[in-house]
């Protein structure tokens, strides 16, 4: 190494004192080895001796004063001594002039290194830069090598938590690796750094300084970021099936991380439930806003109210997206966004409101499509937010767009279907029950708020022959709009079959064959699942005070006796409807005037926190709460029962027993003698006129004596004439023969074959029952006005 053809040479002893000093050294600096052998090192530097105490440790440029006074700039090499048992005996210095000697490999790998490196000494105090970080700080080595970080230029969002490092590297003498983000002072955006600290060592291990390297790791800072904020979407966004909180959910996930302000605007039709409409004729696009918020406090940037319509022209950003179906940036300077905000006085006179924080400098409209349909538009703006939209934030927002479309697509869907199940279902479930004086009844019907929808529940009141009524409950497995055309069609059939008149047991056993028929036509082959439902057939009788149950599969009915004893019926549940080849039990008990019959669904007893006697206890308990009226039992046995939001559908229905006195039935026994027919009709017109119907005592006579002639002729004793005054004057004759009547038209020389004929033409309705005993021919007819 030379300078002048002249080598620059010395040693210093650990304690930094000069020990030899070669003759190159005397022509570079002017100092004899005399007057240099024995002082301090220190003393030769034109700068402060204490921002070179790292000099053993590294090779760099210094600054000499020469023995005349002037500086002296040399390139120095500082290589460690050691003696035979590898104990430190100081230095060995070589220089020569800078730009004279080629950059070593080491020279180079630090310079030309693709991450910030840096040096600093104990005091915070820079020692040496590469060219990466001289770019960072925006400023040449020779400006910052010797000032103090919090004098440099390097002073950044981040410089209390790198002084607290540096110092921490210092005392405990152990590497620190943290990340921090921020902007640096002159920089347009913000940057993500990985920084690693470490000490720097002596030959005595003492730390005597600390390296840098910082990774510029922006890319993928922002990368996580996105990452991040998608994965927070995929649970954040559409957790209910509800358009409007969906698009509350989209906006509130975006601001203030990815936008200052954001809204989302949906087309008419979606709100509304129903299917997409055609594209109109007219350029403009008319939206309602759904959603919309601001980092800010309040809403300030709003220039439409929630729930208020809006006319988009086709130049706005908005309509842009709706029409060419792809993300559309714009800000102020775009011509469409500012003719746009100058034709809209509301955005023009909010949008000058809001460049008293910050211009509008981006903004990025976004469709929000599903399944090939446009469903609407969200729109992200950025005022506060120094960064501009770029290409990597349009396909972030394009993602979360996505992922919000189909979710408010899956719950306008939702909502649709539920609507038509609700329709469907209210439809098929009686609208006004029928008047009768057997029962006093009330009803409640709640729909399932859960996710599956509407489910198959129904109830019923069916009037039956000889002042008798038959309460009905059922539940079909399932929810949706299969569930509520099933249980349609099985309300249909329970109504067909009781009007046959058959016993509960016989009718569930109809309706179990019904349901299987159903499931195996529905199935056409495809492997779904059996239809399957439960029903509980209850017939009262107001003249025994009889109760008759059958149940298929359904929780028992609960009776409240006048006496306030509440029990659940002891009847056997048989199979649900749909298993097949299982019987049906009918139970029987006698109920006094005034009992409360309560027929329910599981939905109103069963609970994830409770079990079925649980339920039914807490129902015994809640009909025997004192109340004015059934109505009001009613609600306070939901109530009490349920929680405000139900999982499953729920029916509930009540009925108060009253019976007919002997003021209003009559019975006679008939002998099987012809003779016996006129006696009928006298019994019955004499008890017509105790009751004061002579207008329809004619009539009555001649049913009497058809009705009487036709089980004395064709069926078995014992025999009964029974006359039932309610709403209607029931007539009824039984008999010991099962066979069943049918009504036909006789031929002209016939002697018999009119009377069932002359009962149709001559009264209200008729028929005939199954009884454990035998039949019953019954006819109905008006009672006189008044």
């Amino acid at each position: 190494m030379a300078w002048g053809g002249a080598d620059f040479t010395a040693t210093i002893n650990p304690l930094g004192i000069v020990t030899a000093w070669s003759e190159g050294a005397r022509r570079l600096t002017g100092y004899a080895a005399e007057e240099v052998v024995g002082r301090n090192a220190g003393e030769l530097l034109a700068e402060d001796p204490t921002a070179r105490r790292v000099a053993a440790a590294l090779s760099g440029a210094v600054v000499l004063r020469h023995r005349d006074g002037h500086s002296v700039e040399l390139a120095l090499q500082v290589v460690p001594l050691v003696d035979g048992d590898g104990g430190a005996q100081g230095f060995a210095v070589t220089g020569t002039a800078p730009g004279e000697a080629e950059p070593t490999v080491t020279d180079r790998l630090f310079q030309q290194a693709s991450i910030a490196l840096a040096a600093f000494d104990t005091d915070q105090r820079i020692l040496r830069l590469n060219e990466v970080a001289c770019e960072s700080a925006g400023t040449p080595e020779e400006a910052l090598v010797g000032r103090s970080v919090t004098a440099s230029l390097l002073v950044g969002p981040d410089t209390p938590e790198f002084l607290s490092n540096l110092r921490r590297v210092v005392m405990s003498g152990t590497p620190v690796h943290y990340e921090s983000y921020g902007r640096a002072k002159g920089e347009s955006r913000d940057h993500a750094w990985s920084t690693e600290l470490w000490p720097l060592r002596d030959a005595s291990r003492e730390v005597i300084g600390v390296g840098l390297a910082a990774l510029d790791s922006s890319e993928q800072h922002w990368a996580r970021q996105r990452l991040a904020l998608l994965n927070e979407a995929a649970s954040s966004i559409g957790t209910a099936l509800d358009v409007a909180r969906t698009a509350g959910e989209l906006v509130g996930l975006v601001v203030p991380r990815f936008a200052d302000f954001a809204s989302v605007d949906l087309l008419g039709w979606v709100l509304r439930a129903e299917a997409p409409e055609r594209a109109a004729d007219r350029t403009d696009v008319m939206l309602r806003r759904v959603a919309h918020l601001s980092g800010s406090a309040g809403t300030p940037e709003a220039a439409v109210e929630m729930g208020e319509l809006d006319t988009y022209p086709p130049f706005s950003p908005p309509a842009r997206a709706l029409v060419e179906g792809r993300p559309v940036l714009s800000g102020v300077g775009d011509p469409g966004f500012d003719r746009w905000m100058a034709e809209h006085q509301a955005r023009g006179s909010k949008l000058r409101e809001y460049r008293d924080r910050g211009a509008v400098h981006s903004l990025l409209a976004v469709p929000l499509r599903a399944r090939g349909t446009t469903l609407g538009v969200a729109v992200f703006i950025r005022a506060i937010t120094p960064d501009r939209y770029a290409d990597d934030d349009m396909a972030l927002a394009e993602e979360l767009a996505s992922r919000a479309a189909v979710c408010v697509d899956n719950a306008r869907r939702y909502t649709s279907e539920r609507a038509t199940a609700l329709t469907l279902q209210h439809s098929l479930l009686p609208q006004l029950l029928p008047g009768q004086a057997a029962l006093k009844v009330a009803h409640r019907y709640l729909s399932a708020s859960s996710r599956a929808g509407v489910g198959g529940d129904w109830f019923d009141v069916i009037p039956l022959s000889g002042c008798r009524v038959a309460l009905v409950v059922g539940d079909v497995v399932g929810h949706g709009v299969h569930s509520s055309a099933a249980m349609g069609r099985l309300r249909t059939a329970v109504r067909t079959l009781a009007d046959v008149d058959l016993p509960p047991d016989e009718l569930l056993t109809h309706v179990d064959d019904l349901v299987i028929h159903l499931a195996s036509d529905d199935r056409a082959g495809q492997d779904i699942a059996e239809l399957c439902a439960t029903c509980l057939y209850a017939v009262y009788d107001p003249v025994s005070g009889q109760l008759t149950v059958a149940a298929a599969g359904h929780p028992p009915p609960v009776v409240l006796l006048p006496d306030g004893t509440t029990h659940p019926v002891e009847v056997s549940a048989g199979p649900p409807l749909g298993i097949g080849g299982l019987p049906f039990e009918t139970t029987e008990l006698q109920l006094p005037e005034g009992s409360l019959i309560a027929l329910y669904t599981d939905g109103l007893i069963e609970d994830r926190g409770r079990d079925v006697d649980e339920g039914i206890a807490g129902l015994c308990h809640a009909l025997d709460a004192p109340a004015d009226s059934l109505d009001t039992v009613c609600d306070t046995v939901l109530k009490s029962l349920l929680p405000e939001q139900p999982g499953d559908d729920v029916a509930l229905l009540l009925a108060r027993t009253r019976t007919l006195g002997s003021d209003q039935v009559a019975a006679w026994d008939v002998p099987p003698d012809p003779s016996q027919v006129a006696t009928a009709r006298q019994n019955a017109t004499e008890q017509l006129a105790e009751w004061g119907l002579d207008e329809v005592a004619f009539i009555t006579e001649l049913v009497v004596s058809e009705l009487v002639t036709n089980a004395i002729r064709y069926g078995d004793p014992p025999m009964q004439l029974r006359l039932i005054r309610d709403r209607a004057l029931i007539c009824e004759v039984s008999d010991a023969n099962s066979t069943s009547p049918h009504m036909r038209r006789a031929h002209v020389y016939d002697e018999g074959g009119r009377g069932l004929l002359l009962v149709a033409q001559l009264t209200q309705r008729w028929g005939s029952r199954q009884t454990t005993t035998g039949k019953t021919i019954w006819a109905e007819q008006p009672l006189p006005t008044g």
